[in-house]
């Protein structure tokens, strides 16, 4: 009896055995159906960061060319234009953000001048007109100008005059819903890292001689600074304090004996000095004294009557002059 009882213990334990060697079918792989997913998932997880890594480089590598040809699209020129309007100022700036500057107009007979000859570079708008002061012949030409150009902002001193140029003046500023922005030392246009904009005069609100009131702009290329003294005389000129050293000078009050003292014409010291004037003009300009000064400082000295209008480029560390009748 023990022996069968035995025997059939062993023949369960055997088969129990065997059962268990049985494969499992499909529908018995939940667990690791679970830990196939979770690997899946670990992967695409594991995948997504490499993925964006691979997005932000393509992003970066494109913002990179894409910055290079912007650099490569700016101007890596400055031109400043001295247009010959006879016995006045009118200055057209290509500036190399490839934005536009005048400074001045000329008289009343000169804005369609002023107009056609920036027309013809190509200019559709002007971002910054500066009206130096208000005498005829440095604003008589603005009405042209508002109605040939889109006119983005002007700054002009705090000053006035009672004649029919300036009144018309501010009428059509007035017109265009424009506000003047007053100029005075220390006032920027533009200030970045290779190019500023600043004025270093007027430094008053009060002078009996209207010339005094004249915005004097320098102007900063990298390498190359340009300074234009609009009509400012001895007095204006005693009180800039700032560095007024210079590649390039637009002479004060059209080569007027009341400006261009020896001590400012020291202390500018320039390679060019332009004057802007009106051949046989009535007021005897410019002064032999005051065009000698210019020449015993170095400078160059190029002026309109002679020479008409006057290009000088700037590729902020060479400059280049050109005119009708002589190129340097």
């Amino acid at each position: 009896m023990k022996k069968c009882i035995y025997v059939f213990a062993c023949f369960i334990l055997f088969a129990l055995l065997l059962t268990s060697c049985v494969p499992m079918d499909a529908t018995s792989y939940p667990e690791s159906t679970v830990n196939s997913q979770q690997e899946s998932s670990s992967f695409e997880t594991d995948s997504n960061p490499d993925n964006s890594k691979e997005t932000e480089t393509s992003i970066s590598q494109t913002s990179e060319v894409e910055s290079e040809e912007s650099l490569v699209n700016l101007k890596k020129y400055m031109k400043l234009h001295f247009i010959d309007v006879g016995q006045g100022d009118a200055i057209f700036i290509e500036l190399p953000n490839k934005q536009c500057m005048l400074v001045d107009a000329g008289d009343t007979t000169s804005g369609t001048l002023v107009v056609n000859y920036i027309k013809n570079l190509g200019y559709t708008s002007i971002d910054y007109f500066v009206a130096t002061h208000p005498h005829t012949d440095h604003i008589g030409g603005l009405p042209a100008i508002f109605n040939a150009f889109q006119v983005k902002s002007i700054y002009m001193p705090n000053a006035s005059n009672a004649t029919s140029a300036y009144q018309n003046m501010m009428s059509v500023i007035s017109n265009e819903k424009l506000t003047p922005i007053t100029v005075m030392d220390g006032i920027y246009i533009i200030k970045t890292y290779n190019l500023q904009i600043e004025f270093l005069a007027p430094n008053s609100n009060n002078y009996e001689n209207l010339n005094n009131y004249s915005a004097v702009i320098k102007i900063t290329f990298e390498n190359n600074i340009f300074l234009l003294m609009g009509d400012a005389e001895e007095l204006s000129e005693s009180e800039i304090t700032d560095n007024v050293q210079a590649d390039v000078v637009k002479v004060g009050y059209h080569g007027g004996a009341t400006a261009s003292t020896q001590n400012f014409v020291t202390h500018v010291s320039p390679k060019y000095a332009i004057i802007s004037v009106g051949k046989n003009n009535t007021f005897g300009h410019p002064s032999a004294d005051v065009i000698a000064r210019w020449e015993n400082s170095g400078a160059t000295v190029y002026r309109t009557d002679l020479y008409g209008t006057i290009v000088v480029t700037s590729d902020g560390l060479n400059i280049d002059v050109e005119s009708m009748t002589n190129t340097d």
